[in-house]
């Protein structure tokens, strides 16, 4: 189907907690606390779903909630294809909410036993783009399988977009491996901290310069100060971020931002129109406690 997009990677049940004031040691804060669906994979897609885009998620849950996040993906528009797994938990995430930072406390759960067998080439032809989380690349499942979707996307003619994960992952993966695994990938959508580190660079027109020579497209989110556009042979392109009433949790913004921006890219193939649309998408995220739309 026109414009259909693939998206493969982490699903998490997130508790989300935002203090109302400063965390008080050793006895009760007042907090907002939410648990909430989650996952960066998980909520790209459920953001292109409010987006009125077709799109099938593909990852890996617990058999106690598998019907649950199943039903909540079609809600939302998503065509799920879910690995379920007996035994282990689904991924599940807490989230401490601080303005613009977060701590989070994660467990992988049944996303570490992702085996990437549900992308088929059937399910990879139909799409535009296929969208990979760079946490199912570091975290889930062997490189082989990362680069195994990648060159068959490829060899269908099915261009590749990916996100990078989280700082701490990555330095424990590798930034060298990591950019290793995504060889052949179209888009490489990082945010400041994760561009500096795959890049060992600090200027973010190096970070583009630098992470250009691994993909033709990088999209450098930056949170309030919006993103940058890098495009090889052309000069950068920085779009702000809108005005906001309120931020509430940036939980999830750069993954709003990545469904934005692939919901325009696969109509129009502008990348710069399509960043515009991501940053209004990602700031009417922060706006939300959790990660995706409510449905």
């Amino acid at each position: 189907m026109a414009g259909r997009i693939v998206v493969v990677g982490d699903l998490m049940n997130d508790i989300v907690v935002v203090p109302r004031g400063p965390i008080l040691p050793d006895t009760d804060t007042n907090a907002q606390v939410r648990p909430l669906p989650g996952g960066s994979a998980a909520n790209t897609a459920a953001w292109l779903g409010s987006l009125g885009v077709p799109v099938d998620y593909v990852g890996c849950v617990g058999n106690e909630d598998a019907d649950a996040h199943a039903e909540l993906f079609r809600l939302g528009g998503v065509t799920p294809h879910l690995q379920v797994e007996p035994g282990l938990p689904t991924g599940a995430i807490v989230i401490l909410v601080q303005g613009e930072e977060r701590t989070m406390l994660t467990e992988r759960g049944a996303n570490a036993a992702f085996s990437g067998a549900a992308v088929t080439d059937e399910l990879i032809a139909e799409a535009a783009i296929v969208h990979v989380s760079g946490y199912t690349i570091l975290k889930d499942f062997t490189p082989d399988a990362a680069r195994g979707i990648i060159r068959r996307a490829h060899d269908l003619g099915v261009p590749v977009s990916v996100t990078a994960g989280s700082v701490g992952y990555i330095a424990g993966y590798g930034a060298a491996n990591f950019l290793a695994d995504i060889a052949g990938a179209r888009i490489l959508i990082p945010s400041s901290a994760e561009g500096e580190m795959l890049a060992n660079e600090e200027d973010p027109l190096k970070i583009g310069k630098v992470l250009l020579e691994h993909t033709p497209i990088v999209v450098l989110t930056r949170g309030p100060r919006g993103a940058i556009l890098f495009r090889r042979d052309m000069p950068p392109v920085e779009v702000p971020a809108p005005p906001i009433a309120k931020l509430i949790d940036p939980t999830g913004a750069g993954d709003a931002l990545a469904a934005g921006f692939l919901a325009h890219w696969v109509v129009s193939h502008d990348p710069e129109a399509a960043l515009r649309s991501g940053v209004l998408v990602a700031a009417r995220s922060v706006m939300l406690i959790g990660g995706r739309p409510p449905v």
